[in-house]
This record gives structure tokens, C-alpha cells and sequence, in this order.
């Protein structure tokens, strides 16, 4: 994690050269460590079990931008595979089952390609949801307007930029231009 060791995974997952973690004290980092994905990620855990419940969850996780490690029942994943297609369609996906063990295995794909599994999978799983790539997101002015006159009451400029540039993944710069504008009219 955090080292530039991802190049180097990400090279390996496209040219299908095998990649095992070295056993460490989670399988947590151990299922970051290899997926490529950036390494600021969210732990959350085992998700709900019911549809209703699993439904608020995800809706609240998939504004989260940073990657997303769960722990999932292997026979339960492919109830959770269909509902990560509702809310992380754009997103990637590694499945890492029974890490550091005799039959560890990965699967990796984009969310949208992934099939249920046929055959009931056996062992402990760990799912990384990947970050979230905005790339060609156009800037919209009246959003980020209204949200920094809502931020700016209660948080500093600096504060306000760093909320909005981790939600929108935008230009910082043109995003702070807009807020120190937006700050200097309220002084006036």
C-alpha cells in the first residue's frame, strides 16, 4: 500500500502474469495490495444481509470515491454481485477467495461484465470494489457554486475546496478559484 508498487500490479493484471499477496496480518491489505485499485480505501466489513438494508448501504457507499473492501459469505455472493451492478456499474471488481492458502484464487473484471457464478464458490472471500475515475466529468458551475455557499458557513476555504474536490473529483484549482470568489462576495 501507498508505494508505487501498484504500477508495476497493474502491469502484471494486464499482461495476466500471476499475482499472489505475501501473507500479512489481514486479508484486508493483503486484497488491496494486489488489486491495482487505489490504495485509499474503505473498510467495511460484512454487508447486510436483507435486500432493504443492503440497498441503503450501497447507495451510501457509492458515493464513496476511494476503493472498497467487504468480507462476503462465498455462497452468498452472487446476491451481492446483483446489487453491486446497481450501484458500482462503472466501477471494477476482485474477488479474492481463500488468500495465502493452498487454492487462492482471484477473479477480476469490470462490474458490468461479471457473470453470476455458475458453481457455488467455497472459502473466505474478500471483495475490493475499485476507486471511482472521473476523468471526463464536466465541471458544473451552479453545483459546486451552491455547495460551497453551504459549506463555506460552516467550514474554512481550504476545508470547503478539499469536501467538494473529494466528492466531485474535479479541478482543485477551478474549484477554489470558485470558492474564493464565492468567499470574497459574501465579504463585500
Amino acid at each position: 500500500l501507498s508505494d508505487p508498487g501498484k504500477l508495476l500490479i497493474n502491469e502484471c493484471i494486464i499482461n495476466k502474469i500471476n499475482i499472489i499477496p505475501i501473507p500479512g496480518a489481514s486479508s484486508i491489505t493483503s486484497a488491496i495490495s494486489v488489486s491495482g485499485f487505489s490504495d485509499r480505501f474503505f473498510f467495511y466489513g460484512f454487508l447486510p444481509k436483507t435486500e432493504n438494508e443492503l440497498n441503503k448501504v450501497l447507495k451510501d457507499l457509492s458515493k464513496n470515491s476511494f476503493s472498497i473492501v467487504f468480507f462476503i459469505p462465498a455462497k452468498k455472493i452472487n446476491f451481492y454481485i446483483k446489487s453491486f451492478k446497481n450501484y458500482f456499474l462503472d466501477r471494477k471488481i476482485l474477488i479474492a477467495r481463500e488468500m495465502t492458502k493452498i487454492h487462492e484464487s482471484f477473479f477480476r473484471d469490470e462490474i458490468k461484465n461479471v457473470k453470476l457464478f455458475k458453481n457455488l464458490l467455497k472459502g473466505e472471500l474478500t471483495v475490493v470494489i475499485s476507486d471511482v475515475k472521473n476523468k471526463n466529468k464536466k465541471f458544473d458551475d451552479k453545483k459546486i457554486s451552491t455547495e460551497a455557499r453551504k459549506y463555506l458557513k460552516k467550514f474554512s476555504l481550504k476545508d470547503t475546496v478539499d469536501i467538494i474536490f473529494q466528492s466531485e473529483k474535479m479541478n482543485k484549482n477551478k474549484i477554489y478559484q470558485l470558492c474564493l470568489k464565492i468567499k470574497n462576495e459574501k465579504n463585500n
